[in-house]
C-alpha cells in the first residue's frame, strides 16, 4: 500500500514521522545492547581466566596500547565491577527496547487503521 504523504493531514504526517523516529531509535538501542552484550562476554571471559590464575603469577592489564603489570585481586575486582555495570546497562537497554517496540506497534496499528479509514472515505 503506497500513500502519498502530501495528501495526508498534518496529524497523520507527524505520526508517520514519529513512527520513523521510533524505528531509528529502536535500531540504535538494539545496536547498543548488542555491543554491551559483546563487552559483557569479553569481561566474563576475563573474569574466568583471572580466577584460574595462581596468586603468585604475574598478570597484566591493558591500558590503551600498552600492557601494565597489575595485581590479580585488584584486576579481578575491577572486572567484576565492570561486569555488574554492563549487566545494569543491558537490563536498561532491554527495557528501553521493549518499551520502544511497544510504542512502534501501537502507533503502527493506529496509523494503519486511520489510513484505511481515510482511503475508504
Amino acid at each position: 500500500m503506497s500513500v502519498n504523504l502530501d495528501s495526508l493531514d498534518e496529524d497523520l504526517r507527524k505520526r508517520i514521522q514519529n513512527l520513523k523516529s521510533l524505528q531509528n531509535n529502536l535500531e540504535f538501542i538494539v545496536s547498543q545492547r548488542i555491543q554491551m552484550e559483546s563487552n559483557q562476554g569479553e569481561t566474563e571471559l576475563a573474569i574466568e581466566e583471572l580466577e584460574k590464575v595462581e596468586p603468585e603469577e604475574v598478570v597484566y592489564k591493558s591500558i590503551g596500547g600498552i600492557m601494565v603489570k597489575s595485581n590479580k585481586d585488584k584486576l579481578l575486582a575491577e572486572k567484576k565491577s565492570q561486569n555488574t555495570s554492563l549487566e545494569m546497562r543491558i537490563k536498561t537497554l532491554k527495557q528501553k527496547e521493549e518499551r520502544t517496540r511497544s510504542q512502534i506497534k501501537q502507533l503502527s496499528q493506529s496509523l494503519q487503521s486511520d489510513l484505511q479509514q481515510q482511503q475508504a472515505a
